[in-house]
This record gives structure tokens, sequence and C-alpha cells, in this order.
């Protein structure tokens, strides 16, 4: 088994117990909502009248942040023995490029989140060269976005870990 392995170096066992697991979960709930929370915080700034200038969150800057929900949702969406499992024991033939396909188009949504949400900082906050305050609603969708991408990624890989642990409770 050994000679399997891509790397030299063996995977620690403590990646194969259910608290981290859990804790992966854990931590992925608490970036997404910490990402929310920026957008969330940056869009009742916006409204409030502490804000000294007329620009405002619109619903240009919430589809960034739309498009990389639905890429977390469609990612974590399928399970990772899909992506390898070429048979017909799930739903016909070739479900393993229909589950890349799907998996590739959840990052391209999320990467696609994140890129508008830069392009929405540029265009809309920097090009008219708006002060802090003002620039902040363009920063936090970007971190917004950002970690949703990461919570995204740590709920995939915490979901798809080995189950070791499962196989001795069977026995």
């Amino acid at each position: 088994m050994s000679s399997h392995r891509l790397f030299r170096f063996p995977k620690p066992e403590w990646l194969n117990s259910p608290n981290t697991r859990t804790a992966g979960v854990y931590l992925a709930g608490a970036l997404f909502s910490l990402g929310f929370f920026f957008f969330i915080d940056a869009s009742t700034y916006s409204r409030s009248a502490r804000n000294g200038s007329d620009v405002h969150i619109k619903f240009v800057d919430w589809v960034p942040g739309i498009c990389s929900a639905l890429g977390m949702l469609v990612i974590n969406s399928i399970e990772k023995t899909r992506l390898s499992a070429d048979s017909f024991s799930y739903s016909g033939s070739g479900v393993a490029w229909k589950a890349r396909l799907v998996l590739f188009l959840g990052f391209a949504l999320m990467a696609g989140g994140l890129a508008g949400s830069v392009a929405v900082l540029v265009l809309k906050y920097v090009v008219p060269e708006y002060p802090f305050p003002t620039l902040y609603f363009g920063v936090a969708n970007v971190i917004a976005n950002g970690l949703i991408m990461l919570s995204s990624v740590v709920l995939w890989v915490s979901q798809n870990m080995e189950d070791d642990y499962t196989y001795n409770l069977a026995l």
C-alpha cells in the first residue's frame, strides 16, 4: 500500500478520526458565515446614515456572492467516489466524466464569483477613487467571496476524508 502513495511521508493518523471531520465541517461553516458577515456588514453600512457618500451596494454587488454560494452547493453535492467510479453501479455509464463536468462547473461558478467581486471592486470603487469607508464595500465583497471559496474547499475535503474508522466499527 505504501508503494501507491505519491509522497514519501505517511499520512497522519489524526486525519482519519471522526473528530477531524467534524472540526472541518464546523470550520467550513464558520468561514462561510464569516464571509457573509463581511458582506452583510458592508451592505448595511452602505445604507446607514453614517455612510458619507452616495454610493450604495446594489444588485451588481450581490451577484458574485450568489455565484460563489451556488458554486459551493454544486461542488459539495458531488461525492469523491463518483469522480473515479466509471461503472454501471450509479446510474448508467460515464458517471465519472459527468461528475467531473459538474465539479468543473461548480469551480467555474466560484472562480467567476471571485473574479466578479474583484471586477466590481476595481470598476466601481477603485477607478472612481473613493476613500476607504466607501472602498470597504468592494473589499468586503472580495473577502466574502474568498472566504466562501475557502469554506467550500474545507468542507469538500473534510466530507470526503477516508472512512477508516467506520470500517473498524463494521468489523
